[in-house]
């Protein structure tokens, strides 16, 4: 049971008046001085699990982060609420390192952020020992372990640094993780496996919806116009990066940028800043892109390809919705997506092969599922959730389901009888009867397989070839044809069914629908207006994203509420002392003026 001085730090550090979900548990054990790995979604509230004891404890809290813009947000969030932080990063300047440095030894800092390499040289270790430390918080802890999906080596070299200082708690911080990965990550920072705590995997704020891509560009956009918040977009490759960005500009007339390594840095970097501070604008990336931002306010996250795994996919989507409210995630994916994965498999060492197989079948049942994908991608890592979660495209617009075993072997049977070395264009032809000259000039006429599929049928030849490359059961060969791969011998041998599930016709989203555990602004309402806008002015006179001054959430409340005192004021989630010290009065006077 948590002090209730510490709900008091809670209070008026935060403008929280209770904890969230396992947060207590964390902070408990850290205040006991006890080692732990907490595995919390994203959203769940991570860095409150560090920056309430690092106020709390005598001493400073050492955060290990692996990028600098990550630290550099959430050292603007700390600041925002009267904590004492500061960075040694190699974009901060040298007089700056020299004050962050001089605070340290003197004890004047509750937080110091470092990167993992930074924090393994003996130099710093030599740091520390100048003043007392009083917790190691190592975010994103799946680095760790190269059972992760994004194993750094640097993190390896944190265990010596951390040992030389054994009396010192280590709270370990991570989204995504397996159990394996979980496991690897105790071992090597030297956690007990009594120290495991798992939040659960579930976002429900997020509504997660897969469809084909047919026309990316037409389906971004009518993306962006039912979600007018920001948004990211991920993109494969570079050049597609920059290609979407200024087609979805043109399409939307919305502030929509690039963002890869490709790019030169500074404007990598001002494209970044933009995006943080923005509250509408759309950033087309690559996947190096969102580890290292602390944006809560992201409305959605679209892919416009198959992420390389569940793990990924789940810790992309993940940048959705951070503050709680509705959030949409949106998987554009092609056979071709899994065709190009399969034939890389070839490039991977044959240690890793098979997991990376594993991988690609995963997605491939994600995309495929006429289920509940919530449920499947909880079981994925370890969970037993309810069968329907109401929240994803198939639960809410059930999905049509066809035995589509038959037709599949007649397909199959087309590929091999034609020589596995033709497209998808040239088979269905066949299959369906169709005289063309390039059929008949092969004998293609002549087979078996000529004709076979019914006017009935034919329509569902389209999704089940897509189905199939998914699964495997047909691969793509050098120069583009199909041939026969996976089970596809089992399958035309009838010991292994093929399902296909049917997107419903209607693909148009919900605007404004309430989602169970967020909530929508409301449109329309001027004092909800003003409040943005003295918001906006606040953030940009202190060099700060808006959402730093007050989330969406504690402005809507505002406008609800309607408070007329500080003391009132100080009520609502979010506001804490700092910022009702701040910026109480001017708020206070928008909501009178309203």
């Amino acid at each position: 049971m948590t002090a209730p001085n510490l709900l008091d730090q809670l209070h008026s550090t935060f403008g929280f008046s209770a904890f969230r979900g396992v947060q207590e548990r964390v902070v408990d054990r850290v205040m006991a001085g006890q080692s732990t790995l907490a595995v919390m979604p994203t959203g769940a509230g991570k860095s409150l699990t560090y920056q309430l004891p690092a106020v709390a404890l005598p001493g400073t809290c050492v955060v290990i982060s692996p990028l600098i813009a990550l630290m550099h947000d959430q050292l603007r969030a700390a600041r925002a609420n009267g904590i004492r932080a500061a960075s040694l990063t190699s974009a901060d300047s040298e007089d700056y390192r020299e004050a962050a440095i001089d605070a340290f030894r003197a004890g004047e800092l509750d937080l110091l952020y470092v990167a993992p390499e930074r924090a393994s040289q003996g130099h710093f270790r030599e740091l520390l020992s100048k003043a007392p430390v009083s917790l190691f918080a190592i975010d994103e802890a799946h680095c760790v372990s190269e059972w992760g999906h994004d194993f750094r080596p640097d993190y390896r070299a944190l265990r010596p640094l951390m040992d030389s200082f054994a009396q010192v708690p280590r709270l370990a911080l991570t989204a995504t993780a397996d159990a394996h990965t979980r496991a690897d990550i105790l071992a090597q920072l030297g956690i007990p496996e009594d120290g495991l705590i798992v939040a659960g995997f579930d976002r429900p704020n997020i509504r997660y919806q897969i469809r084909h891509r047919d026309n990316p560009v037409r389906q971004l956009a009518t993306l962006m116009a039912e979600q007018p918040g920001p948004g990211i977009v991920y993109a494969p490759t570079r050049k597609k990066t920059e290609d979407l960005a200024e087609k979805l500009a043109a399409a939307t007339g919305r502030t929509v940028l690039p963002y890869h390594a490709g790019l030169d840095p500074q404007l990598r970097a001002a494209n970044q800043a933009a995006f943080v501070a923005s509250e509408d604008m759309v950033m087309v990336a690559t996947v190096a892109f969102g580890m290292g931002i602390d944006k809560p306010d992201v409305r959605f996250v679209a892919h416009a390809g198959v992420p390389k795994s569940i793990e990924s996919y789940y810790q992309e989507t993940g940048r959705a919705g951070r503050d709680g409210d509705a959030s949409l995630a949106l998987l554009l994916w092609a056979a071709d997506d899994f065709a190009r994965a399969r034939h890389r498999l070839g490039e991977v060492e044959e240690s890793r092969r098979e997991g990376e197989r594993t991988r690609i079948d995963a997605m491939a049942a994600l995309v495929e599922t006429a289920g509940c994908r919530r449920a499947l991608l909880l079981r994925h890592f370890g969970e037993d959730p309810p069968e329907k979660c109401g929240n994803c495209d198939n639960c809410l617009e059930a999905p049509g389901v066809v035995d589509a075993t038959v037709l599949a072997q007649k397909l199959l049977s087309a590929v091999y009888r034609t020589g596995q070395s033709y497209g998808f264009g040239h088979v269905e032809k066949v299959l369906t009867g169709a005289v063309d000259d390039r059929v008949t000039q092969r004998g293609h006429d002549q087979l078996s397989v000529f004709g076979i599929v019914t006017s009935d049928e034919a329509p569902l030849l389209r999704p089940l070839v897509r189905a199939l490359q998914a699964r495997g059961s047909l691969v793509p060969t050098e120069h583009g044809g199909l041939a026969l791969g996976g089970d596809a011998k089992a399958v035309l041998k009838g010991d292994a069914a093929v399902m296909i599930a049917l997107a419903p016709r209607q693909e148009r989203g919900r605007k404004g629908r309430r989602d169970r555990a967020g909530g929508v602004n409301p449109t329309g309402d001027p004092l909800f207006d003003a409040l943005r806008a003295l918001r906006r002015d606040l953030a940009a006179e202190a060099g700060v994203p808006p959402y730093v001054i007050f989330h969406d959430s504690t402005l809507r409340e505002m406008a609800q509420v309607r408070p007329a005192s500080l003391a009132e004021l100080a009520e609502l989630g979010g506001v804490g002392t700092r910022k009702l010290e701040a910026y109480g009065d001017a708020f206070l006077t928008v909501i009178r003026q309203h």
